[in-house]
This record gives C-alpha cells, structure tokens and sequence, in this order.
C-alpha cells in the first residue's frame, strides 16, 4: 500500500481508516500480551536453564505458535504505521515522517532479534552434532538466545518509544483527537525509553522498575487502540486539516 493510496482512502473515509488501525492495533496488544504473558512469563525460568529447557521442549508447538504470532504482530504493525502516518500526517508531514523512520527501525530490529526466538530451538534438538556439547551448555546456549531476544526487544522498544512521543504530540496538535491520548502517547514513549536505557545500562535496575513502568504505556496505546475503535476520528476537523495544507504555497 504506497502513501499516496493510503493518504486518499484516510481522506476518503477517514473514520472507517481509523477504525480499522484500531483493530490492527488492539491484534498487535493482545499478540504482545500473549506472548509475554503467556508464554514467556510460563515457560522461562529466571536463574534455571535446565527447567527452561525443559518447559519449551515439552511445548515446543507452544514455542513455534509463539514465534509465528510475533511475525504476524509485525506485518500487523507495518499496515498500522502506514494509516497512522496517513492520519497524522495533515498535521506534520516532517514530524509524520520522522515518525515512521523511528518505527521502522523498531520492526526491523524486532524482527531480526525474533530469530533468536527460532533460535533457541537447536540447542534442544535431536541432531547428531548436539552430541558434542554437554546438556549443561545446551541449556546454556539456549538460554543465552532468550536473553539476547530480550536485550533486542528493549531496543527495538528504545526506536518505539521514539515513535510514541512524536506521534503523541502530532496527536495532541491535531484538533481530530483529544489532547489527552497525545499525552499519554509521549508519557508511554518516556517510559519505553527510560526502560530501554536501564536495561542497557542498568540491568538490575531495569528489573526492578519492570512492569510497573510499563504500565502507563499500556494505558497510552490502549487508549489509542480502543479511541481508534470507538470514535475514530473527528471528520470535520480532519478534512479542514487537509484542507489547510492544500491551501499553503
């Protein structure tokens, strides 16, 4: 989907475009949720790389949806970022723009580390070669892909919350969205930036602050999420926006 079609189908019917990246968003929450929650949180066990080991061998099918469901969450993501550029965009083409180069950098660098999820499968195979390590370093080695999974993640949150606090104030200047969601928007990019730097900075002390820093990035894309859903946008006022940038020189 190039700009130019996106940007005339959000004009066309802008509410129907909005409503629409709610849905995409609010698969993209509960895929996310799903995934630390449910997976993650269940089967990795902090300190213990046997019984890690051990959960994800015993639901390796578990693992694999896991891992499919992550990739859907991206493509997700792309076709959400193009209507939020096409949505924002009447208000700050440049900032728009910025926002969607922070994002994209976002999905490529998850992506690349969602491969250390695959990843952490071959240590605990079948194959003849595994033979040469002891289970000990398998384990190990399986665990050591987990934990780079996760350092990923916090980068790719670190170019996101990048994202959140222009797109916040490109909502909060909009006029077609209340100013509260913007807000929440920034506080939530704050908040993913401050855990991104601790993990990498001060990983003992990122442990400490997470979740409970996240929660209020929960509540900004949620927000979001369901504003999208529920109202949309406030046609009038978004067309005007258009209407103003046609007019300047």
């Amino acid at each position: 989907m190039s700009a130019e079609m996106t940007d005339h189908a959000v004009e066309t019917s802008p509410k129907l475009y909005a409503r629409i990246g709610g849905v995409l968003y609010l698969v993209i929450i509960v895929i996310g949720l799903f995934g630390e929650a449910f997976v993650r949180d269940k089967l990795v066990v902090p300190g213990d790389a046997a019984a890690t080991a051990a959960n994800i061998k015993s639901m390796e099918s578990l693992w694999r949806f896991h891992i499919g469901a992550e990739l859907f969450l991206l493509m997700c993501a792309i076709v959400l970022l193009a209507i939020l550029f096409a949505l924002l965009r009447p208000v700050s083409r440049d900032l728009a723009l910025l926002a969607v180069f922070f994002n994209l950098v976002s999905i490529a660098v998850e992506a690349v580390f969602a491969l250390y999820l695959v990843a952490t499968l071959f240590p605990l195979g079948n194959a003849g070669y595994l033979k040469a390590f002891t289970p000990e370093q398998l384990y190990a080695m399986a665990t050591l892909s987990i934990k780079s999974h996760g350092y990923g993640f916090g980068v790719a949150l670190a170019f996101f919350g990048c994202f959140c606090v222009i797109a916040g104030y490109l909502i909060f200047k909009s006029g077609y969205f209340p100013k509260v969601i913007g807000v929440l928007m920034q506080i939530a990019g704050l908040c993913y930036l401050i855990d991104s730097f601790a993990l990498i900075i001060a990983p003992n002390f990122a442990n400490r602050i997470f979740p409970g820093i996240l929660l209020p990035s929960f509540v900004g894309e949620t927000s979001l999420c369901l504003w999208l859903i529920v109202k949309g946008v406030n046609v009038q006022r978004f067309l005007e926006r258009v209407g103003e940038n046609r007019e300047r020189p």
